[in-house]
Formats: structure tokens, sequence, C-alpha cells
């Protein structure tokens, strides 16, 4: 193992270290030799300082997402989980393929990868999904840590890979936690839109119900907005004369569409990314954490250049405004390309095929032209392979994925109906992302799981300093972790 650097910060003793993996797992065996490509696997382990020296078990931590990387603590309580994890764990911070500091993907990376065609680039990316994710994780275990078994708590996504550890590599797992993250077993990605848009519904209706002076300042920032089919629209008809002597590559074609649609009037956004009212609802996917709701009202609060910041047709959207809704609607490179294909398991009957729109296309109620505009949640949408230059670069790439059927194996059924391994699982009944009947469901047929469901939480319950503990505390009692302790 590669020990990069060895430090402190307030209350934490941290030690980066790298290992490299296969890019490719086929034909490999996590713990063994291997050849052809590699790429570096990142990890950071966390101690409390007074247990440095001491042989604690280990706790890896299965990162939310898809596309995120493992948390950066500022302190203990930075990550509420975190204070208690390191009273009784030495704690494995991976930053998952493709994020972090483990050969991270972006839109550099799809640009290298753009002479070898789209095929090349929908292929590297399906390298990044879950069945990769947990093998490199396993080989870590296997190599650096002796192959102790280890406690696995995943956040979110973090709970789809736990699955995923479960149905490939149940001896290296001694117990596992979740926090709001079954997925649904089989997997289907339309099955998840079409509990989740309803959810949205009630969202925004409580989100207008707690701050009803926003519906009027949301209308009129909408109806200050063009929708996504005219902003292609208007692309579309952008002459050679405009773009062309820019050049043909992409900045030439992004700095044509800007100087096209800055001298039409569209709004844009400090990174060239027109504002539509498709982007305006995407704020919403924020309303499954605390404090959202506070979050978005404070953005809207700042929209209105002119007046006394109540809703005013008349007056020019705000810089400040601007900046934070490109900021607040902006994601982690790989969150948004991945999002449906986490779904995606094995030899599937049928491709994806842009589930979340194919769902929204069904329900009136999130048109562009309703008003009050309803907010759309975690759900990724055509148009913003085609209008977000931070996610152009991944539009061939994108078209290829969501006609393929051909995915690595990410769940057995038949092996979580027989797990061994003790699951606590957390499940926050009015979870926004995660459906609370549909991992209920899972749980019904997993081996050896156990589940604690409240409403106290939102999604991201396990950032505060009681889901784990509350955790952890039922499987010490119930003698899970007998053989670590």
């Amino acid at each position: 193992m590669t020990l990069l650097a060895e430090y402190y910060v307030p209350g934490l003793h941290v030690e980066d270290r790298s290992i490299k993996v296969p890019l490719d797992w086929t034909g490999h065996e996590p713990g063994r030799g291997f050849d052809g490509e590699s790429i570096s696997l990142f990890y950071r382990v966390v101690t409390a300082p007074e247990h440095v020296h001491d042989d604690l078990p280990l706790l890896v931590y299965l990162q939310g997402g898809p596309g995120g990387e493992s948390p950066r603590p500022l302190n203990p309580t930075s990550d509420g989980w975190i204070e208690e994890a390191i009273k009784h764990f030495r704690v494995v911070l991976p930053d998952q393929r493709g994020t972090g500091r483990s050969n991270r993907i972006d839109t550099q990376v799809m640009a290298r990868l753009t002479p070898a065609g789209a095929r090349a680039q929908a292929d590297y990316l399906k390298l990044f999904l879950a069945d990769s994710i947990v093998r490199d994780f396993e080989h870590l275990r296997r190599t650096e840590f002796g192959g102790a078994k280890w406690v696995t708590l995943g956040q979110s996504y973090g709970g789809f890979l736990t699955l995923t550890y479960l149905s490939l590599f149940p001896a290296g797992v001694a117990a596992s936690f979740t926090c709001g993250g079954i997925p649904h077993v089989p997997a289907d990605a339309t099955e998840v839109y079409e509990h989740t848009f309803p959810r949205m519904l009630t969202k925004t209706k409580q989100f207008y119900e707690r701050y009803p002076q926003d519906v009027e300042r949301v209308a009129a920032i909408a109806d200050m907005l063009p929708t996504a089919a005219e902003v292609a629209d208007f692309v579309s008809t952008l002459t050679d004369s405009v773009i062309a002597p820019l050049g043909g590559d992409d900045l030439g074609h992004r700095l044509g569409v800007i100087a096209g649609m800055t001298a039409h009037g569209f709004p844009m956004l400090p990174n060239g990314d027109p504002l539509t009212v498709e982007r305006l609802q995407c704020l919403g996917s924020d309303f499954g954490m605390k404090p959202s709701f506070e979050r978005v009202h404070w953005i809207l609060d700042a929209a209105f250049l002119d007046g006394d910041g109540s809703a005013n047709a008349d007056s020019p959207l705000s810089d400040e405004f601007l900046s934070k809704v490109q900021a607040a609607t902006s994601s982690r490179p790989l969150y948004w390309p991945l999002q449906e294909f986490i779904y995606a398991n094995g030899e599937m009957d049928k491709p994806i095929r842009w589930a979340a729109q194919r769902v929204r296309d069904t329900k009136s109620e999130f048109a562009a032209s309703v008003r009050p505009l309803n907010f759309t949640g975690e759900a990724m949408f055509p148009w913003m392979f085609e209008q977000e230059n931070a996610l152009r670069p991944f539009k061939p790439a994108m078209d290829l994925l969501m006609e393929d059927t051909r995915f690595g194996v990410i769940y057995d059924a038949e092996q979580l109906a027989r797990n061994e391994v003790p699951l606590e699982a957390a499940v926050y009944f009015d979870d926004m992302y995660v459906d609370s009947g549909m991992q209920l469901d899972t749980l019904s047929r997993v081996g050896n799981s156990h589940y604690w469901t409240t409403n106290e939480f939102e999604h991201d319950g396990n950032h505060g300093d009681r889901v784990f503990k509350h955790l952890y505390t039922e499987a010490l009692n119930r003698g899970d972790l007998a053989s670590l302790f």
C-alpha cells in the first residue's frame, strides 16, 4: 500500500493512501495480481487520535451518488456519523473509481476518448458502475487489510453498493448498515420514477405552503424563461455565420450559442448555460434533504434586481440569483451520466431509454406552463446533455447507453435471500429519492435483514449524529457485532 500523506485535522488522525486496480475487472479476481490497464483507487484511513495505535475493527464507508467522493471531514462532527464511528472502528473512506482522487472522470476525460468514438466512451462509462466499484473495495480489503472482514456503512447509493457487495462477496463483510439506500430488487428505473414523481408534487406543495410568497416569485421567474424545447429550436436555427467563424469544435459551438442566445435576450447562467424553465424546476432536486426548503427560499429571495425582492415581472434577474441557481442545479461530473444506469442489472429485457423523461411525459403537472410551477427531483433528462456545458461531452455515449441492454451483474436475488451477513437498515418513511415501500419490499426478501423505519429524518439523516449511533446500538445489542469486539 502506498502512503501518500499522514496528518491530523482537528480531532482526527488521517492517512492518505492509494493502490492500483484494474480498469476492467473482466477476467480478474479481487486480491490477485492483474495485467492490462489500471487506475488508482484512493482512500483515507481515519481514526480518533487516541486510537491511532489500537487494533480496531474496520468500517468502510460506501458513499452516496452515483459519482460521489467520500467525505472530506473538517472534524469529527462535520459529517455526524464519523464522531460515533471512530469510537469503535478504524474508518476507511475510499473515493469510488471516477471520483475524488481515484482517476476522476470529467469533460476532459470524455474529450480524450472522443477520437475513439461514442461506443468507446459508453463502454468506458460502464466500467464505473457498482460491479466494478465493489470489486475495487474487495481487492482493497484482501490486499491492504490482510483479508480482515469489515463492516460496511452505505449512505443512499452506498446502500445499493451494499446489496451488490452482499451479492458478490458476502464473505468479506462482518455486518452492514444502510441509510436511505435499499434499492428495489429486481431493479427497474421506470418503476423508481413512477414512485418518485408523485412525491415531488407533495414536496412542491409543502414548499409553497411554507413559503407562499414564493408562488408568485417562481411564476414570475418562469414566465421570463424559455423552455428547453424552445432553446433547442432556437439553437438549431443559428446560422453558420454565427457559429462557423468561431471554429468547429465544442468551444466554438458554445461561444456561438452564447452569442446568439445573449443577443436574443435569453437569460444565461454565468457558465454560459441557458436558464430554462426545466432547469429552474431542478431546484427541487434538493427537496429530500434538510433544510432544502430554506435553501431554495433564500435563492428565490435574491431573484429580482429591481424593487424590494417581491415578485416583479418587469425586473431583470440578478447576477446573484443566476449564480446561485447555477450552483444549486449543477452536480458532480458522473452524477447525472450514471444516474439511471445504477438500476441496470445484467442482461435486461429492454433498454432504459430515458426512464425519467418517459415518466415525466405522462404527468402533465410537470409541464413548464403549469402554475404554480412544480419542481422536479433527482431525475436526469435528455435536454441536460444538449444544453449544459458540463454534460455535453457525455451526450454521444448517453445516446448509446440508453439503448444498451447488457450491463454487469449487480444483484443476485438468490444470494440475497440466503444472506447471513447481519444487515441493519434505516428506512426513511418519507424518503423522496428511494421509496420506502420499495425498500421494505426488498428487505422482506433479504436474509438476516433488520430495519428501522422513521419519518424523523430526511434522506440525509445519517449526516447527523443520531442515525448511525441508533443502528450501531441495535446491531451491538442483537449480538451482530460479537465477532468484532
